[in-house]
């Protein structure tokens, strides 16, 4: 049978849904019915035929609508979202004053494209980064950046990746294992967190090598020395804070020693900061806790609270490619770019980024003081780290971390694993303080059930 349309009459008589945004907003974690509910499988089962099989899908979670932090499913529960839709929500689900930019832009204009036209949110938008890139450049030094919109992180790495080659006449390019950059064929070259990413799509780029993230000797020893040599290579392309690789911090060392190499050789470094900026790490960029300066900067996710839009940004003078070299339909739509505006004020005029900063350490406290080696401490967790509101939570095995994010599922948090066996904590920049005490607690009493459950308990 074909199930009803989605709407909140299709939901079932016993659930009381939030009348509006705020209450949404505010509500506690609420399960009514042990998730996937009846409806969610229905429609699970339903949408199946339908969609892609290349799709993950971590939890049978059928959303109905969001706010803030708060995620409702279509059964009625309400969930915390500590994931904010992979670290893309930043202003959290439905700002209004982003909602608000959405509805008035698509009421003027929704799409000209900004290859071929001019429109002012394009330009805006530009600007505004430039004005936030400012903060990366050296101290006295007077850089202008220019940027290229795209639709998506995936995008501004490929963005990068020509910009690189057409720049400096070479071909090659360094990134890291570990390293996550997209799906499409040249930012899939790149990638190399898992083998899963890759398998049966070879053959890939040419000439993209693989250093070890985090040990610049890795390419000044192994990768110059027996594969590559440095006058070859147009990019080193690397997130300064791994993401989908495990939430690692680099040491102190290696992004300063990977500016030093690419000034000694010519080389751009590209910083892939599709997950760690726009205030994820309680600054602007995460290159700004680190004091080194990028040649490139991506951006996405977080820049435009979900709607699709993404940002490979280049000092003037490295923006030597000619009109059409490289361009696209639907990148800087406006409505994407009316979103990004607002998204941007909201980040550094209205205090998100600065609120990352405060709650993360909170965060970040909590969980250290309920995980780390202890009398009262469960079993099994290695490690808290992180920066800001971009927080990894590292288990002893694969499994026990899969346990514990499939357990705070089913008790209304939402999380996401990352790593080979780790858990990241990135809720929406809006988070208050009281919500993450509640994102903290929860997640400690899961560790603790799983623990005693012994879930996910090595052989």
């Amino acid at each position: 049978m074909k199930p009803a349309p989605l709407s909140q009459s299709s939901s079932s008589s016993s659930r009381t849904p939030p009348a509006d945004f705020a209450t949404l907003a505010a509500s506690p974690i609420r399960i009514v019915t042990p998730p996937p509910g009846p409806q969610a499988r229905e429609r699970i089962a339903h949408d199946k035929r339908f969609v892609s099989p290349s799709l993950i899908f971590c939890y049978p979670l059928y959303v109905a609508r969001a706010a803030g932090c708060m995620v409702e499913d279509i059964d009625g529960n309400v969930y915390l979202d500590a994931q904010a839709g992979v670290a893309t929500a930043s202003t959290g689900h439905c700002h209004p004053e982003v909602a608000a930019a959405i509805a008035a832009q698509a009421q003027n204009l929704i799409h000209i494209c900004g290859t071929d036209f001019h429109y002012p949110a394009y330009g805006a938008v530009c600007e505004r980064l430039a004005a936030l890139a400012a903060r990366l450049s050296p101290p006295g030094a007077s850089q202008v950046w220019q940027t290229f919109l795209t639709n998506s992180g995936t995008e501004a790495v490929e963005a990068a990746l020509k910009l690189s080659r057409h720049h400096t006449g070479r071909g090659g390019i360094i990134a890291f294992r570990g390293g996550f950059h997209g799906r499409s064929f040249g930012s899939l070259s790149l990638t190399a967190s898992k083998t899963k990413y890759r398998k049966h799509f070879g053959p890939l780029l040419p000439s993209v090598f693989h250093g070890e993230w985090g040990n610049v000797r890795s390419i000044e020893h192994d990768l110059f020395q027996h594969l590559v040599a440095p006058e070859d290579v147009a990019a080193i392309v690397v997130e300064p804070v791994l993401g989908e690789g495990g939430y690692l911090l680099p040491p102190p060392d290696f992004l300063p020693a990977l500016r030093r190499i690419c000034d000694a050789h010519g080389i751009l470094l590209v910083f892939d900061e599709v997950q760690s900026g726009m205030g994820r790490t309680g600054k602007m960029f995460a290159a700004e806790h680190f004091g080194v300066t990028p040649d490139v900067v991506l951006l996405a996710k977080g820049i435009a609270s979900g709607m699709p839009l993404g940002a490979m940004m280049a000092r003037q003078e490295l923006m030597t490619w000619p009109p059409g070299s490289h361009g696209s339909t639907c990148a800087g739509n406006p409505v994407c770019c009316a979103a990004a505006l607002a998204t941007i004020e909201l980040l550094d005029g209205g205090g998100l980024v600065d609120n990352a900063a405060r709650v993360g350490e909170r965060l970040m406290s909590r969980l250290r003081a309920g995980l780390t080696p202890g009398p009262a401490a469960p079993a099994g967790v290695i490690e808290v780290r992180g920066l800001g509101l971009m927080i990894g939570v590292e288990l002893d095995t694969e499994a026990r971390a899969d346990a514990v994010a499939n357990r705070c599922f089913q008790r209304g948090l939402l999380v996401l694993e990352c790593g080979t066996k780790a858990i990241r904590i990135s809720p929406p920049l809006v988070v208050s303080e009281a919500q993450s005490d509640a994102i903290a607690d929860l997640f400690i009493a899961v560790c603790h059930e799983v623990v005693q459950s012994k879930a996910g308990s090595a052989a």
